[in-house]
């Protein structure tokens, strides 16, 4: 082959390289494309799913409560009884040949009185913090039974049942009235807790985001109150020997006598035992639910909350 058929040969060998490197490089792009769009549905669908946990989670405050604390129980247990000393290492202590030989004998029985000493000591200490605590929830029931009012905000505080809703943005006040009722205000802040956007996946996989159609705004606010409302009376009902309590809910609303917003009551409410424990938690419609019981509500699906009065415990008894 002359001269010109090698450089001939060299070039198309050049030229079919660069193809090569150029389809290589369209591969890798073409990759790099189909590795951004799938992280990109991934986020989306991970977005989606955040999302949907959320309002999950905020329409489904009343089905989570604490076990019923049984004061009567409590008042007329006895103290935990003594531990017994067992001798459990020196019963079983045995001297072997070569302990024998050597006179170890009464030095490794003493150290299996000492073991048993040991264990003898631990179980003393757990009792006695038994017994510490068995006094103090003792005390605690007789004066709760007795109609001790302040011990009634005292076991609310400890046990408090509530943290995840102040999680959420929400506040919570107690007192107790004149009748002895419990009666908690929940304050709100709506706006903050619901999503003003709705989101969801397109059939191609991308993430839509939609502003919140202001009716489906207020309902999902109006379950929201209402499912922290059966929420709070659920709980203080299982922690407290009560037949009744009262709940009311404030935001910030427009006074139209002032035309400033201000915290007014939304609603109001008298939950008692017997109903609440009549009522499926994990299936009910928290705003439908409301019709078991005596409440102020006015609520607009396009207007959302209106102002009522509180309901007042002077016409109701415990």
């Amino acid at each position: 082959m002359g001269w010109k058929g090698t450089v001939r040969t060299l070039g198309a060998s050049y030229k079919a390289s660069v193809r090569e490197s150029e389809r290589r490089e369209r591969e890798v792009q073409k990759r790099n494309k189909e590795f951004q769009k799938l992280q990109v549905l991934e986020q989306s669908a991970y977005e989606v799913e955040e999302y949907e946990k959320y309002i999950e989670t905020i329409l489904s405050i009343h089905k989570k409560n604490t076990d019923l604390v049984e004061w009567d129980a409590i008042a007329k247990s006895t103290k935990p009884s003594l531990p017994i000393k067992k001798h459990k290492n020196e019963e079983q202590f045995k001297v072997g040949f070569f302990s024998k030989l050597l006179g170890k004998e009464k030095q490794q029985r003493e150290q299996a009185i000492i073991k048993d000493e040991q264990v003898y000591q631990q179980e003393i200490d757990e009792w006695e913090k038994q017994c510490a605590e068995w006094e103090y929830e003792q005390n605690l029931a007789t004066k709760l039974l007795s109609g001790d009012l302040e011990v009634k905000l005292e076991i609310i505080k400890e046990l408090n049942p509530f943290s995840d809703i102040q999680e959420l943005g929400s506040s919570l006040k107690f007192e107790i009235n004149e009748n002895n009722i419990i009666e908690c205000t929940l304050n709100l802040h709506g706006q903050d807790v619901i999503p003003t956007e709705k989101k969801s996946l397109l059939q191609s996989g991308k993430l839509s985001v939609k502003k919140m159609p202001q009716g489906e705004f207020y309902e999902m606010y109006q379950d929201y109150v209402c499912s922290c409302i059966l929420r709070i009376g659920n709980e203080l009902l299982a922690i407290l020997p009560d037949k009744l309590v009262l709940v009311h809910a404030v935001d910030n609303m427009l006074n139209s006598k002032t035309g400033h917003m201000e915290e007014q009551y939304i609603l109001s409410i008298a939950i008692s035992r017997q109903t609440i424990a009549s009522l499926n938690m994990d299936l009910i419609d928290p705003s439908d639910s409301f019709k078991n019981f005596v409440y102020n509500m006015k609520f607009k699906k396009t207007k959302g909350f209106e102002v009522v009065e509180p309901l007042l415990a002077s016409n109701f008894s415990n």
